[in-house]
């Protein structure tokens, strides 16, 4: 019966000379439902130790849902959720955050210590952040954006790969953090927190 049901919507169509409507995305909505909570509507996130999603990577993404799904990465929350997903869905919410624009840090009551800035920007460029992040740590592709992330995020991540708590896909990070004393690592943290790009002459 079915099968005669949807035979008979086809003709209908075909007769009536419009195409069927290809099914809307059901992503941005499922977003809003299991992930703003907690991330944010606009994927930037006011509860502490959640990373921001505004301007991350589909690609990145859907690697760290996996590695939740598989549970190689630790996080109740995260793991109750991934544990969820089909493949299917991993590519469908990956593909919808990295739709998601980068949304700015909310304005501090006080400037970023100048001191501090100028030795991250130093200790960026010793442990070559801006090779891999990029000059303006936007990342990209299986990198992440780390520009503008919540300072206290960075550092249980920088921790974490420090420690061997937080896996990586690859072994890259925890490689590139082994000789970084735990004081350097806050000291990026807090740069890349309140990194901005600079303006180009003229404007």
């Amino acid at each position: 019966m079915a099968l005669t049901a949807s035979a008979g919507a086809q003709t209908k169509s075909r007769s009536s000379g419009k195409a069927a409507s290809p099914p809307a995305n059901p992503y941005p909505q499922r977003f809003q439902a299991l992930c703003a909570t907690c991330h944010g509507a606009n994927g930037r996130s006011d509860v502490p130790g959640t990373p921001v999603l505004a301007g991350q990577h589909s690609f990145y993404a859907a690697t760290q849902l996996f590695l939740f799904r598989e549970g190689r990465r630790s996080n109740e929350a995260m793991t109750a959720v991934a544990k969820t997903l089909t493949d299917a869905d991993l590519r469908g919410f990956s593909d919808f955050i990295g739709t998601l624009p980068p949304v700015a840090p909310p304005a501090s009551a006080t400037a970023p210590d100048a001191a501090r800035m100028s030795r991250g920007a130093e200790l960026a460029q010793k442990h070559k952040c801006v090779f891999f992040h990029r000059a303006d740590f936007a990342g990209g592709q299986q990198v992440p954006r780390i520009g503008g992330q919540r300072e206290d995020y960075l550092q249980m991540s920088l921790q974490g790969f420090k420690s061997g708590k937080r896996p990586g896909y690859t072994m890259a990070m925890s490689e590139a953090v082994s000789q970084v004393s735990p004081e350097e690592l806050d000291t990026l943290a807090y740069y890349a927190a309140r990194f901005t790009r600079p303006k180009a002459a003229g404007n």
